[in-house]
């Protein structure tokens, strides 16, 4: 595993030793010596991991973090507090400012190396997510972000497995009012609750009796449905080598007993906000999918949809060899009810048709706007003369029924033309399928529209 580290330490010392470190296990590494330069290096370049000293002169390490995190182009960066203070108020603070996890001079190299791969793994996949969202939108992540709350006040759900009352008495106590604490005595019915419920974050003890906490990690992280939720270890303080071993397997921090109620709420803040943060990256990759294959009129699936997916379709059919038929539909004289009654009723002819074209069809079936008032449903399994019956069916039905534009208080008359074509043998195409259709439709038109007329050729 390779990344970009940066070391920001005003003693040079500090640095070499820490240089030296990273060095050996392949890392890049950056160095700064104060404050403005290590801000400038991460705004300006790919950065993937911070390793940041506290007491520096002109501006302290957690000004430097607070500025990081509050900046939405560097937010994500993982930061580590490197520093020779180890009180407890210490490490809260760093934490509070937005710090991913304090280390404490003399760093542990066995702690450091942990730590640091931990975080470069999951700032990768921060970044894919990123990636993604940024450029499935047009507009920048960072505005995207900014108009998005990924603070942790909304309530928080988590899930405790712990089999010791004791340790159970003190983790709720601690957390009364900080979040919804579930708490699962037994290790595997612990699993099976993670993966029902919506938690967003799991409390995992590593003092169960007669159960080893590094295979529910692993079985955490295998499953889809928890796959990314955050896991924290409650670990004895001479854990040190099967924290190293639970972080290599995908645990995100963990807290050593004696627990201190501030250090165990900041940490479980920071995982809460940062999969809060990725959750709303997902969504945005999700929700832009479907914006990039969906009218935003209708609701259907638009051409950039059917044009990826009618082949997809076609080669089904014939590997089965099931019929394939297709209808291209035309709202008639659509430009008139534009021109008389303003476009706004003519976008609400177009979601209506949409409506009724939807509850016409099976569920397996693919309707499409095609463009303007051309509509395009797809019917896998369905003969040509079904294909035809269908589409006379809904043109009897759109006929008959009139449309309400407005408020409702006024009814339109809407008739349409269809075009019908089937799939053939080979060597046909789908493009000369859609052809067929197309000329079909032209055809019902020119007679005197509506009307169904089935391809012949």
């Amino acid at each position: 595993m390779t990344a970009r580290i940066l070391v920001v330490d005003d003693v040079p010392a500090n640095v070499k030793l820490l240089e030296a470190r990273l060095l050996a296990e392949y890392f890049e590494v950056l160095t700064a010596t104060n404050g403005r330069d290590a801000l400038d290096i991460c705004e300006g370049g790919r950065i993937d991991v911070v390793l940041l000293d506290v007491m520096m002169p002109d501006m302290d390490g957690f000004e430097v973090c607070r500025r990081l995190k509050s900046d939405s182009a560097t937010a994500h960066i993982p930061v580590v507090m490197v520093t020779a203070l180890d009180q407890t108020v210490d490490r809260v603070r760093g934490l509070e400012v937005g710090a991913d996890d304090f280390l404490t001079k003399p760093v542990n190299d066995l702690q450091l190396m942990t730590r640091v791969k931990s975080l470069v793994r999951l700032k990768t996949l921060t970044d894919e997510l990123r990636m993604r969202a940024s450029t499935t939108r047009n507009i920048g992540i960072e505005e995207l972000l900014k108009k998005r709350d990924i603070s942790v006040d909304a309530p928080i759900r988590v899930l405790l497995i712990d089999d010791r009352p004791s340790s159970i008495e003190q983790i709720e106590k601690y957390l009364r009012g900080i979040c919804t604490l579930d708490v699962i005595p037994d290790p595997q019915t612990g699993l099976f609750e993670a993966a029902e419920h919506s938690y967003e974050c799991i409390l995992l003890s590593t003092a169960l009796g007669g159960h080893d906490p590094l295979r529910l990690c692993a079985q955490l992280r295998t499953l889809d449905r928890t796959r990314f939720i955050p896991i924290m270890l409650i670990a004895g303080p001479d854990e040190n080598q099967r924290l190293a071993r639970a972080l290599e397997l995908g645990i995100n921090d963990y807290v050593t007993r004696p627990v201190d109620r501030q250090e165990l709420i900041a940490r479980l803040r920071t995982q809460v906000k940062r999969k809060r943060y990725n959750d709303q990256l997902r969504s945005s990759v999700t929700q832009t999918i479907e914006m990039a294959v969906t009218d935003g009129l209708t609701g259907l699936h638009n051409r950039r949809y059917l044009d990826s997916h009618l082949a997809s379709l076609a080669g089904k059919a014939r590997m089965r060899q099931k019929p394939l038929s297709l209808l291209i539909t035309d709202i008639d004289r659509f430009k008139s009810i534009n021109d008389l009654h303003g476009h706004d009723a003519g976008d609400d002819i177009l979601r209506e048709f949409a409506m009724r074209l939807r509850q016409s069809v099976r569920g397996f079936d693919l309707a499409c706007r095609y463009g303007g008032e051309e509509f395009v449903i797809v019917m896998p399994d369905t003969e040509p003369a079904l294909a035809e019956k269908v589409a006379e069916r809904i043109r009897r039905e759109i006929e008959r029924n009139p449309f309400p534009v407005g408020n409702g208080d006024k009814r339109l008359d809407i008739t349409i033309s269809v075009g019908v074509a089937s799939l053939k043998g080979e060597p046909d195409t789908v493009e000369a399928m859609m052809k067929r259709a197309d000329i079909a439709l032209y055809e019902a038109k020119n007679a005197g529209r509506n009307r169904v007329v089935a391809s012949a050729a």
